[in-house]
Order: structure tokens, then C-alpha cells, then sequence
């Protein structure tokens, strides 16, 4: 099986960091996506801050990556854990802070499940910290559960903070 497809794809990668140095973390996983092979037109939101879901822990800071790859979903993928490694990512147990979460969430229109890869990713459109930088660099997006601005309405409830308006 080839890691690379005959065109390029654009994918959106959901980033998050809440311990040590989170800017600078994410700051550090940016420059590794422009880095990575068979890629290009790297875009990066701003960042928002808002508090861990489903866990403990600090506050995260997160955003949002769109990409155009040449790379398959699973060769993106073994990238993107390649680079949390590179940055202390320990997977201690479920929901664990962490120095760097990178989450393939969008793969141009492709749908599947494999045994470590769902895209789209399950729960994106359920989260604020997900939609409000995926907005942001793709506002008229048409997610299987409706259009992104619809979305972000049924998130309002959800604390958001963009660290750009400071």
C-alpha cells in the first residue's frame, strides 16, 4: 500500500496542548507541518483558549490546521503522532493532560473507519474548541451534521476564548 495519493487533499487537523509551554508547543507543531513531506499551503488559525472537556487539568490552548497533502489519512496520521512523540505526548490514560494533541479531523470529503483512524473525526462537530478555528479558515464548511455556522450556534453554550482579540 502507497502512503502518498495521485493528488493532493486538503485535510484539517485539530491541535491542542495544555501543559507546559502550550503556546510555544503548538507554535513548534506548526513549523512540523510545514516541515512534512508531500505537503503544502499550510494554514493556521488563531488560537483560543478554553477549559479541558471530559478531563482535569489546565486550561488548553487550541487550533486548527488546514493543510494539502499528497499523503494518504493513514500516512497523515503517523505523521502527526510522529510529531506529538517529538514533543513529550504521553498517552497515560483516556483524556490525559497532554503536551500535544494533533487530531486528523477532516480528509477532503472522505468518509471511514479504520481501527485507529475515524474521519471525520466523531466528535468535532460537538466541540467549541474544534469549530471556532475550523470557522475560521473554512466558514462555509458543510459538515454531515449541516453547515459549520449552524454548528458553532449549537456550541454557544460552551466557554471560548480567542487569544488574537487580547
Amino acid at each position: 500500500m502507497t502512503n502518498l495519493n495521485p493528488s493532493p487533499t486538503v485535510a484539517y487537523i485539530g491541535m491542542g496542548a495544555n501543559l507546559g509551554d502550550a503556546i510555544g508547543t503548538l507554535l513548534k507543531a506548526c513549523e512540523a507541518l510545514h516541515q512534512l513531506e508531500h505537503t503544502t499551503d499550510v494554514r493556521i488559525s488563531g488560537f483560543y483558549q478554553t477549559a479541558p472537556v471530559d478531563a482535569d487539568g489546565p486550561d488548553y490552548i487550541n487550533a486548527v490546521a488546514a493543510i494539502t497533502t499528497r499523503l494518504t489519512a493513514p500516512a497523515l496520521l503517523q505523521a502527526l503522532l510522529a510529531i506529538e512523540n517529538e514533543h513529550g505526548r504521553e498517552r497515560n490514560y483516556p483524556n490525559a493532560p497532554r503536551t500535544l494533541d494533533l487530531d486528523l479531523l477532516l480528509y477532503g470529503n472522505e468518509q471511514f473507519a479504520l481501527p485507529d483512524l475515524t474521519v471525520p473525526h466523531p466528535r468535532l462537530h460537538l466541540r467549541a474548541f474544534v469549530l471556532h478555528p475550523l470557522a475560521e479558515l473554512a466558514p462555509t464548511l458543510q459538515l454531515a451534521q449541516g453547515p459549520i455556522q449552524d454548528l458553532l450556534q449549537r456550541v454557544a453554550d460552551q466557554p471560548i476564548r480567542s487569544l488574537d482579540q487580547d
